[in-house]
Formats: C-alpha cells, sequence, structure tokens
C-alpha cells in the first residue's frame, strides 16, 4: 500500500533510481543529486499557501536546542545518585557516542529516500515498505509523544503549585489551563515558526538551569532527598558504584532515564523534511552534539556532587525553598514549548492522513484550520487525561524509554544500516567498524525492548502497590 500520489513520487525521484526505490545509488556522500532532488521538492510547494520546506540548518538548530535543552537534564543527579559515578558516566558517555552515530545513520537514510516525511514513512522503507510497519510505526510516534506531551502538562502544574505554596487552587485546573495554553501556542501549522518559540525556551531552560548550577554551589546542604530531609541520610558524599540495597530494578531504571534523555530522533525525520537543504542537517547535528554533551555531562556531575544521596528528580526538589522557586520559575516556558513540537509532529502525522491530496493540506481554507485545530485539541486533551491518570510520569518516562526508544533510538537506525551498505560491511576498516558497532546497537535495543520494560513495569507496578492518588483528584504535585 503506497501512501503516496504518482504526483509526489515524480517529485521524489531520483535519476538512476527505481519506483520506490529513489536514491539507491547514493547515501549522502555524494550531492550533486541530492541537492537538485530537494531543490524540486522545494519548488513544487511554490503554489502552496502554507510551505513546510523553509528552514535553514540554523534555524533547524535552534529548533533542536529547544527540544534537547529541558527538564529531562534536571533527572540526570538522580541517575547519578542511583548508579554512581563509574556507571553513570560510562552511560552517558556511551548513549551520546551511539545518539551521534545513529543520527547520522538516519540521516544518510534519508538521503536514500527524499520522500520520507516523519519517522512513520521511515519505518514503512526500513521494513520491507510495509503498510502494517507504517501503522505500528504511527501507533508508536503518537503514544510516545502524546504521553510526553502529559508528562509536561503534569510538569507544568508542578510548576504551578510549588510557585503558589499551598494554593487552595485545585492541581486539575492547572493542568487544564496548560492544556489552553498548549493548544493556542501548537497553532503555528510549521516548524519555522516553532523554531522561534524554541529560542526563547533554550534560553529560558539555561537561566534555570545556570541558576542552579550557582544555587547548588552556594546553599549551606540539600533541602531533602527521597529518603527524608537533611541530615536524615548524614552529610552529603558520593560514590563511585550503587550504594548497598540498590536493586537491579533501580539500575535499569536509572539507566533508561539517561538513554531517554539522548534519543530524540523520533522527530528528526519531520525537522529534516521542513528544511530547505536537508543534506545541511549534519552541521545542525554537530551543534546539538556539542551542546549535550556539555550540559548532559556538567549539570549532573555538579548535581551528584554537591547534592549526593540527596538528588531529586527534578534536581530543583533538592534546593532550598527560595533557591528552588528562583530557578524552577524559568522551567515554565521550555515546558509549554517542548511539548508544543511534540503536538506539531504528531498533529502533521493525523493531519496529513486526514487531508492528503486535497487542496485543505497546503492552504489557507477554514476546512484545513478547523481540522487542524481539531487534531491538536483531540492531542491535547488525550495529553491532559494521561497527566492525570498515571501514578508517575517519572515511571512512564522509563516505559517509553524501553517500549519506544529500544526502536526509535537503536534498532531502526541499525536496521537503515543494513538497508543503506548491504553487501558492502567489511570494505573498508572503517565501514567493518560501523558495522560491528551498528550490530551492537541493535542489540542494545532488544536489551532495551526486553530487561528495560520488565524494569519500567515493575517500578509502576511498585507505584501501584504503594497507594496513588485518584484519578483527577486535587493533589498536591509540588517539588
Amino acid at each position: 500500500m503506497s501512501h503516496y500520489t504518482d504526483e509526489e513520487k515524480k517529485e521524489s525521484y531520483i535519476p538512476g533510481g527505481e519506483e520506490g526505490q529513489q536514491g539507491a545509488d547514493f547515501y549522502g556522500e555524494s550531492t550533486s543529486d541530492v541537492t537538485v532532488v530537494f531543490a524540486k521538492l522545494k519548488e513544487a510547494e511554490n503554489s502552496h499557501d502554507i510551505k513546510l520546506r523553509t528552514m535553514s540548518w540554523q534555524k533547524t538548530a535552534a529548533l533542536l536546542f529547544g527540544d534537547q535543552v529541558c527538564l529531562a537534564i534536571m533527572a540526570q543527579a538522580w541517575s547519578f545518585s542511583v548508579l554512581g559515578w563509574v556507571p553513570a558516566l560510562i552511560t552517558s558517555i556511551l548513549s551520546g557516542l551511539m545518539f551521534w552515530l545513529t543520527s547520522i545513520t538516519m540521516w544518510r537514510f534519508m538521503m536514500k529516500h527524499p520522500q520520507v516525511r516523519d519517522v512513520c514513512d521511515l519505518g514503512r522503507l526500513l521494513f520491507g515498505n510495509s503498510a502494517l510497519a507504517y501503522e505500528a510505526t504511527g501507533f508508536m510516534l503518537l503514544a510516545n509523544n502524546i504521553l510526553l506531551i502529559g508528562f509536561h502538562t503534569l510538569t507544568f502544574t508542578r510548576i504551578l503549585q510549588t510557585l503558589a505554596d499551598g494554593s487552595s487552587v485545585c492541581s486539575v485546573w492547572f493542568s487544564f489551563i496548560g492544556t489552553i495554553i498548549g493548544v493556542i501556542a501548537s497553532l503555528p501549522r510549521t516548524l519555522k515558526h516553532v523554531s522561534y518559540m524554541s529560542i526563547f525556551s533554550a534560553s529560558c531552560m539555561g537561566i534555570a538551569i545556570l541558576t542552579f548550577l550557582i544555587f547548588v554551589g552556594i546553599e549551606d546542604h540539600p533541602s531533602s532527598g527521597y529518603g527524608g530531609k537533611y541530615p536524615a541520610l548524614g552529610e552529603v558524599y558520593t560514590y563511585a558504584f550503587p550504594r548497598d540495597g540498590t536493586t537491579w530494578v533501580d539500575c535499569l531504571n536509572a539507566v533508561l532515564n539517561i538513554t531517554f534523555l539522548w534519543v530524540p530522533q523520533i522527530l528528526f525525520p519531520t525537522f529534516i523534511n521542513e528544511m530547505e537543504r536537508p543534506q545541511d542537517f549534519p552541521k545542525a547535528l554537530a551543534a546539538l552534539a556539542i551542546l549535550s554533551f556539555v550540559l548532559f555531562l556538567v549539570v549532573p556531575i555538579v548535581g551528584f556532587r554537591y547534592l549526593g544521596q540527596y538528588a531529586k528528580a527534578p534536581s530543583f526538589g533538592s534546593l532550598l525553598e527560595h533557591y528552588k522557586k528562583g530557578s524552577f520559575a524559568f522551567v515554565i516556558v521550555p515546558t509549554v514549548v517542548i511539548a508544543v513540537i511534540y503536538a506539531n509532529v504528531s498533529a502533521k502525522f493525523i493531519y496529513s492522513r486526514i487531508m492528503r491530496g486535497s487542496r485543505h493540506e497546503h492552504s489557507n481554507t477554514v476546512i484545513g484550520w478547523g481540522a487542524w485545530v481539531g487534531v491538536l485539541s483531540f492531542i491535547w486533551g488525550l495529553a491532559f487525561v494521561f497527566a492525570e491518570v498515571v501514578p508517575s510520569m517519572g515511571d512512564f518516562l522509563s516505559l517509553l524509554g524501553a517500549a519506544f526508544d529500544s526502536f526509535f533510538g537503536a534498532i531502526f537506525w541499525s536496521v537503515a544500516y543494513y538497508h543503506i551498505y548491504k553487501s558492502q560491511f567489511f570494505t573498508t576498516t572503517r565501514r567493518s567498524i560501523n558495522t560491528v558497532l551498528h550490530i551492537i546497537i541493535f542489540f542494545i535495543g532488544l536489551f532495551l525492548l526486553g530487561p528495560g520494560l520488565y524494569a519500567a513495569v515493575e517500578a509502576i507496578i511498585a507505584d501501584y502497590a504503594g497507594g496513588t492518588s485518584g484519578a483527577f483528584s486535587c493533589s498536591d504535585y509540588s517539588i
């Protein structure tokens, strides 16, 4: 089953490639054919009211920054407190290297198949041009993104409740307010417009991180940890390996928490599809990788050094009260904007299924905009329900990391590598090393999908067994 019209196939045709295998003779190293093809795809949008292929690599980098500079960074000190210095640093560095390698592989595969619009198209091509693979990938895309939007909706509530300091306003109302703001902020149809929000988002999150690093260094001691208020757990100390009593499930969930931060590739195909020159994506990726390595290592290292066994997720919760509010307030903007990015990608997938082939898909019509608002409202509405129902969004992030990041962070790109280089796996020393690394990455994905999924489910079961707040209750979610 093809999801493309004859006109779209013609637009994405690459000289020398057969239908369904456009560009099979190159994989990113040569740019001449790539440049021509993407120029034609951009030219095909000239008659559209709403043009998607408008982002420069700098705007793409800004969008990537807005997605990656997020609250999840502030959960890494907790992972370090569970694993200890040695396993946590090894996991962080290896996750970063795997992120770079798999992202480049994904981009090279897209250079072979310029007709790819999102990760669902990519999943279809990876698994035998299968309609079932397309639908399965679509389900994973929506489940992953909607749960993440729900997580950010809950985070919005936590921020407001923390700042309100005992306000009598029911937490459900805070979540509802966050949902309405999210729908309004998600209205722009192109990622180019969202990239402007991302610059502001990354700046606000940067201020939050900077103030945290300052406050954690100047305060006399942490406020509290999961084991009690300071000094219930003794004086702050750090350790090289997990402490006695740390379970295998605890360690694996901490590992999933780290790997989750390094797996944003589910959004990358959509980002690349909206670039003026998709062949320039590695420039944006390099900028992101440098920033990510600095933030994803410096912040947890400093946090664990000063918080030790008192580290919470997010780390703001371990600060003394006045410092906590001073830092946490800046997270409001990135909480909304990051959810908007995921909402945009999800809405495009649903909207294109509804409107594909009609003039409403790329035109400013009442029906088109009405459908777009309806899809966004549906996505944010589901996210609102998840935010109110699940017992611990932290554990659900581990579940997402195991169930979906195993595919979008590892398995997909090992399969992509196979399609790009089949029959050429060991032609050079460098290629041989890459082949071995992608085989390892494939088995890492299987490990995350198997034992990782088990650990995440066990943590959720433990949450329910310990007693949780009822759905849509006025619970206190402040940190």
